[in-house]
């Protein structure tokens, strides 16, 4: 009886873990190592919920991307690199076959896991953060700051400044006020090189983590008496600084914040005091933007949101979370078009749709995201895309835009990338690749 029994038991293993290969084959894992907690965690909170419940969405509206469906698994990482790292860890062996771009709203994270990332064949997205001479993809193949980088958000903020100040900045005062860290120190470099090619002076002015005491620095800032305050905070940081300058009695207007001082998080604690702010972005606002409305409708409609606080739908982080993660599923549609279509992509695959990104404004007006982020065209030595930003204002009540998207100057800060990146392969035993060969 066992000899008529061994075959069909056989069979019967071989075709389960045929079924097995398929179903997982027929996934796209998406390793998340978010943070909902801590002292950056309202932040995090509603970019990780925009992301989530656009791959929820684009599984429930489109059945997945060719019919392979979206998964995740979110690893709680506080904003603390180790943590950052332990969850990479944790995670990429459910990576390696199937894999989307890593987000970790972390630039101290994105730097503990550019090599680590590399190595494992893992695609590292650092959108509006990370390590920024990334951009040079020759050098950098796993790592994309894709959209715009705090070097060109810089070079666009003082084109702004530039402008609202009759179109020249010689002889005239601005002040660097930011967090103390790797990613406020990030765009030194290129408000440095802004100061020589347009003849200000720049005051560089550091406030420590967690950035709830200012008052020296607002006292220095109210010393300098500055033509204009540039801010690069996070967190509890950025309301703290909107009520010292009403303090100190500094105009509002005459501050412009990055990306990651422009959200409601940030002016809505500060009340009155935030009033007439001004703060770089590469997504806008609202309910407006179709895809968002959208996913209100879909998924919160069907009650599988993924948060608690649905106030936060269409604010400025919400939305980037959702832009984050257009460009993800973007991303592996692309790569699907290369090796194959209704298949789970691996990291190298994905790797290679991020660097062959094309996403056009029909594109755009297609996943109803016009106006949403800019269009975008990644290559093997742009890993960055865009290099636009637009300029916001809070009017006490919302985020408006004053400004059409402005891109940096790409002649003066893509040769500092470059230079960064060359030495970095050299320190680091790298040969780079020949980006006029890669398609």
């Amino acid at each position: 009886m066992k000899k008529v029994f061994k075959p069909a038991v056989a069979a019967a293993a071989v075709s389960l873990a045929m079924l097995s290969q398929a179903a997982y084959s027929a996934e796209q894992f998406f390793p998340i190592p978010s943070y909902r907690v801590g002292a950056y965690g309202a932040n995090g909170q509603a970019f990780y919920g925009g992301f989530i419940d656009y791959l929820n969405y684009v599984n429930m509206k489109d059945k997945g991307v060719n019919g392979v469906t979206l998964t995740w698994e979110e690893c709680e990482t506080e904003y603390n690199n180790a943590k950052g790292v332990e969850c990479y860890e944790r995670m990429k062996g459910k990576a390696a076959q199937s894999a989307g771009p890593i987000h970790t709203m972390s630039t101290g994270i994105s730097y503990a896991l550019i090599d680590k990332s590399a190595q494992d064949k893992l695609p590292l997205a650092m959108m509006g953060y990370g390590r920024t001479d990334a951009v040079d993809g020759s050098v950098f193949p796993y790592a994309f700051p894709l959209v715009t980088t705090y070097q060109m958000q810089a070079s666009a903020i003082v084109k702004f400044v530039k402008d609202k100040l009759g179109g020249s900045l010689a002889g005239k005062k601005i002040v660097y006020l930011y967090h103390d860290s790797a990613y406020g120190k990030e765009a030194i470099v290129a408000l440095n090189a802004e100061a020589g090619l347009n003849k200000f002076e720049l005051v560089q002015i550091p406030v420590a983590h967690p950035g709830n005491e200012q008052g020296a620095q607002w006292l220095k800032i109210r010393q300098e008496k500055p033509d204009f305050v540039i801010f690069w905070g996070w967190g509890v940081m950025n309301q703290t600084a909107l009520k010292a300058a009403q303090k100190v009695g500094f105009p509002r207007d005459k501050m412009i914040g990055s990306w990651w001082t422009g959200s409601e998080e940030d002016v809505i604690p500060a009340g009155e005091a935030a009033k007439g702010y001004m703060a770089a972005t590469w997504n806008v606002a609202g309910k407006q933007v179709p895809v968002i409305a959208d996913i209100e409708k879909v998924v919160y409609g069907a009650g599988k949101g993924n948060l608690q606080d649905k106030g936060k739908i269409g604010t400025i982080l919400y939305n980037r979370g959702v832009s984050a993660a257009v460009l993800s599923v973007e991303a592996i549609r692309k790569a699907q078009d290369k090796f194959g279509k209704g298949k789970a992509m691996n990291g190298t695959q994905v790797a290679w749709g991020l660097e062959n990104l094309d996403i056009t404004d029909a594109r755009l007006k297609a996943l109803g995201a016009t106006n949403l982020l800019p269009t975008i065209k990644t290559s093997c030595s742009n890993h960055e895309g865009s290099g636009k930003v637009k300029i916001q204002q809070w009017d006490g009540a919302k985020w408006v835009p004053v400004s059409d998207w402005i891109e940096g100057n790409k002649g003066l800060i893509h040769p500092l990338f470059e230079a960064s990146a060359k030495q970095y392969a050299k320190e680091k035993g790298i040969t780079p690749r020949d980006c006029s060969k890669e398609k």
